[in-house]
């Protein structure tokens, strides 16, 4: 399954949009509220659509979690805008062929009731597919009980928290693990200085160094999200074919570990894994520009600017295939302005 495009129409800060991905890695930046992780969001939903127990609207409110898990609330708010809908295409690597998924609502729309357009066909070629999403809060020092808990109401999270503890949890892997997969996670454990192990007795995940292990609580933030992504590559779900959807990877990430995060991300990639990055942080940006330039054509990184149009204010879409060829480019501008403010003291 690769994510070819999506179109959006009247859907929160989207007004009319359509943007087209690459199968490498998609970094998508941008002030905030330009909409970057409600795209995510949108995204990932319509790939745990693929599964035949998994409606496509509802899995929308409970990513997005509006009141009364209602779709009429994510119709874009100006006068007029009454209709909205949503289209995904993907391509599907067996058949040769794009397949399309769709949701079409209004603001009168009854809690997750839109009209979902082309279900059977998406379930059909994409059945099987996985795909991860990283919020931008580390979750596994939060694990003990959340699942249980969020499913009978007593905690409310949005589903990209509770599905990424539970892709966590499970181990899809099948026998010894391939050379580059061991090399995977060895970069990674640069990072995390050890190996994650999740015990399901105590519903507990630990950071095991050596001999020891150490309660994830007492993991610094940074090392933790390190933790998840070895978790996600030795259970087998960020292989061929797979996506992985990350918000903000640089959150309580320190400094130093932003171009080994980059490499991985690269790593990925090249192992078949579609990437979609929300950032806002000029070193992973330019990392990943740096890093995928001194490869070969295996590296594929595009850069997407989300801004608000100076007309009516909704978020349109700049791409562009070098990090410093965005002219809408707030990171950029940022540490521009830091360097004029330096200079002029």
């Amino acid at each position: 399954m690769i994510i070819r495009n999506i179109k959006l129409e009247n859907i929160t800060v989207f007004e009319d949009i359509s943007i087209s991905f690459k199968e490498g890695i998609n970094v998508l930046i941008g002030e905030n509220a330009t909409g970057k992780t409600h795209l995510l969001k949108v995204l990932y939903a319509a790939c745990m659509a693929s599964r035949k127990d998994t409606d496509f609207g509802y899995k929308i409110v409970r990513c997005m979690l509006p009141d009364e898990f209602r779709l009429s609330r994510l119709v874009t708010r100006k006068p007029g805008n009454h209709n909205a809908s949503i289209y995904v295409t993907a391509y599907d690597d067996l058949s040769e062929q794009s397949k399309s998924l769709a949701i079409v609502f209004d603001n009168k729309t009854k809690r997750w009731e839109g009209e979902v357009r082309g279900k059977g066909v998406w379930e059909k070629a994409f059945e099987g597919s996985v795909s991860n999403f990283i919020p931008a809060k580390e979750m596994l020092s939060h694990s003990y009980q959340l699942t249980a808990a969020a499913s009978v109401g007593n905690v409310r999270f949005d589903d990209t928290y509770i599905d990424i503890i539970n892709s966590a949890k499970v181990d899809i892997s099948m026998g010894k693990n391939s050379a580059s997969k061991n090399a995977l996670l060895k970069r990674i454990e640069k990072i995390t200085s050890g190996k994650v192990k999740y015990d399901s007795g105590k519903d507990e995940f630990y950071l095991r160094k050596g001999n020891s292990n150490l309660e994830f609580n007492l993991v610094a933030e940074g090392i933790k999200k390190a933790g998840l992504l070895w978790l996600l590559a030795k259970n087998g779900t960020l292989g061929r074919g797979s996506i992985l959807f990350w918000d903000e990877p640089e959150a309580n990430l320190n400094p130093s570990y932003i171009s080994t995060i980059a490499e991985i991300l690269l790593e990925l990639q090249r192992g078949g894994v579609q990437i979609f990055v929300a950032t806002h942080d000029y070193f992973l940006a330019k990392y990943l520009d740096i890093l995928s330039k001194k490869r070969d054509e295996a590296d594929r990184v595009t850069y997407y600017s989300l801004y608000r149009s100076p007309g009516d204010g909704t978020t349109v879409c700049e791409v562009a295939d070098e990090f410093t060829l965005l002219s809408n480019n707030p990171i950029v501008q940022t540490y521009l302005q830091i360097y004029r403010d330096e200079v002029l003291m």
